[in-house]
């Protein structure tokens, strides 16, 4: 017995070994349906990962639009992998005088070599590699876990999107509606030109490697419980990328977006409750993500939502909005017990100073906000924008009426390293409409620790109380 034991613990000594020295790396690639092989290919870059002394393996870089303002054409690449890996990127066109790797949280310095920046990866993670300081014909490089959780393509319950390019048969509206109790997987490799919808439905997953291309909006989840969504990529969708609408259980994760057109957030939220956001990236040309009230068909309160250990980035308007919308008719519905934690904000660029912030709780149409916590967040770009925003108001635009108040907010670890942000604002609306119950805990701004508002570049308005610097 005594040997068998050491058997085996030899065995798991050099099977740790080796995974420590990636040895025992995997890569996956996927193809490239026929029909978008010349179409959305970007020669900006040439990106090929390997393991460690091994083969290279050439990725296929896609064309991605982002910045409404300038509609610039950005690329992105992806791989799934386990062990360690090494990366090599060549610019192709132009001289190659610097690059980074964001976010920097990551800690990754590349090397560079001419044209060819190198680095190496030992776990999954969203990455931008801006070459010169251009953060707008970057490479965004999505290197995933491998997928271990393939569904039974044969199962009556599972719609398969196999490797190849797929169009809905409503051709005129572009949607595949979704059934309660299914499983949706975009295997990796497949790219569907159209919308998922689910309305009215429960127990959903979508799930897998693949594509939503150019759909007027990628997913929308309303009237429904207890939807998955996991590891898909959405290019340029018109609008929204994920809308929920008076829905609960909702759960998104590993979920890549790119949007350049106008109203065409990220991921948006009306009357919903428990929803849990975990590792997303996100570059949108209008909110990353937005939490509302009522508005439209959807009526409710919001509440427990956990968004966390993801990156942001809003080439226009807010990384992170909650307000705006909302029901006056009976004035009672609240936000709450929202929690923001170990997020990277890559940028915030927005002229508008009624639509600044890159934490945002902007209240209006009778909407109460309360119990909200933001934490661990960096913030490494502002172009023009304020840091914070805290404000009860009516934005005759979007609100029927103003907001009630703001409540119980703290903002704790917060850093950020720049110099353009326009002054944060905590201002309410009227005596009986306040901003009350604030905490700044450990905001550090360009490496000191602030001790006070003015230390925060806050403009401190009407009706507040009880806001502490810590």
């Amino acid at each position: 017995m005594t040997g068998i034991l050491n058997i085996r613990g030899i065995f798991l000594f050099v099977i740790c070994f080796f995974l420590s020295q990636g040895l025992l790396a995997e890569i996956i690639t996927y193809p490239i349906p026929a029909e978008l092989y010349y179409a959305r290919h970007n020669d900006d870059f040439t990106v090929k990962v390997r393991e460690k002394g091994g083969k290279w393996v050439d990725l296929f870089e896609y064309t991605v639009k982002v910045d409404m303002d300038t509609q610039s054409e950005a690329s992105m690449a992806y791989f799934d992998f386990s062990g360690t890996v090494e990366v090599r990127v060549q610019k192709n066109n132009g001289e190659l005088n610097s690059a980074i790797i964001s976010p920097l949280s990551k800690g990754i310095v590349p090397e560079i070599d001419g044209n060819v920046i190198s680095f190496t990866i030992d776990k999954p993670q969203n990455l931008s590699i801006e070459c010169n300081g251009n953060r707008l014909n970057n490479l965004h490089l999505f290197a995933g876990d491998i997928d271990t959780n393939k569904p039974d393509k044969n199962d009556p319950n599972v719609i398969y999107f196999e490797a190849g390019y797929h169009k809905p048969t409503d051709s005129i509206n572009k949607v595949f509606n979704i059934p309660s109790n299914s499983t949706v997987y975009l295997e990796g490799g497949a790219v569907l030109a159209g919308k998922l919808n689910c309305h009215k439905v429960e127990n959903v997953k979508i799930c897998g490697r693949g594509i939503l291309l150019e759909p007027t909006q990628a997913i929308s989840v309303d009237f429904s419980n207890n939807i998955t969504i996991d590891g898909i990529i959405a290019l340029n969708p018109r609008y929204y990328t994920v809308s929920g609408g008076q829905s609960t259980n909702i759960t998104i994760s590993n979920l890549k977006s790119f949007s350049y057109q106008g109203w065409s957030d990220g991921l948006d939220f009306m009357s919903c409750r428990d929803v849990v956001i975990d590792n997303v990236f996100m570059r949108n040309s209008d909110d990353c993500i937005a939490i509302y009230n009522h508005r439209w068909d959807f009526w409710g309160d919001s509440r427990n939502f956990l968004i966390q250990n993801s990156t942001l980035w809003a080439d226009v308007a807010h990384p992170i909005n909650i307000g705006t919308h909302g029901n006056t008719e009976t004035g009672d519905e609240v936000m709450e017990n929202i929690v923001f934690r170990n997020i990277d904000i890559l940028e915030h660029d927005e002229d508008d100073p009624d639509y600044q912030g890159c934490m945002a709780v902007n209240v209006g149409d009778y909407n109460t906000a309360r119990n909200i916590l933001f934490e661990d967040i960096r913030v490494e770009s502002i172009q023009e924008g304020q840091l914070f925003h805290l404000r009860v108001m009516y934005n005759k635009k979007y609100n029927t009426g103003e907001g009630k108040g703001i409540e119980d907010i703290t903002f704790r670890n917060i850093y950020y390293n720049g110099k353009n942000e326009n002054s944060a604002l905590t201002e309410g609306y009227a005596p009986d409409r306040m901003i009350k119950n604030i905490t700044f805990e450990n905001i550090v701004i360009n490496g000191i620790r602030a001790k006070s508002l003015d230390e925060l570049n806050m403009n401190r308005g009407k009706y507040t109380k009880d806001i502490r610097v810590k």
